[in-house]
């Protein structure tokens, strides 16, 4: 079992296409029910900070798309 903290700054990769989306920078999680429903990618941002400024072109990946959670990367399918 992985802790929240463990899924920032992991590599997200898309492998339908093989394309990296960038790194979590946020997690959405149910606090009732203790589930995560999403994680978050930030979009394309001229912003030396982009997960500072949340908002337009953010990727939000459900849950049920990521396929695998390795050590270094999170693999997904979107």
């Amino acid at each position: 079992m992985s802790k929240m903290v463990d899924f920032r700054h992991k590599e997200v990769i898309n492998i339908c296409d093989a394309k990296k989306l960038g790194c979590v920078c946020d997690v959405d999680i149910d606090f009732c029910t203790g589930t995560v429903n999403a994680i978050v990618v930030p979009g394309c941002s001229n912003n030396f900070f982009p997960c500072f400024s949340r908002g337009v072109g953010d990727i939000v990946i459900p849950w049920q798309n990521i396929r695998m959670v390795g050590e270094e990367v999170i693999l997904v399918e979107i």
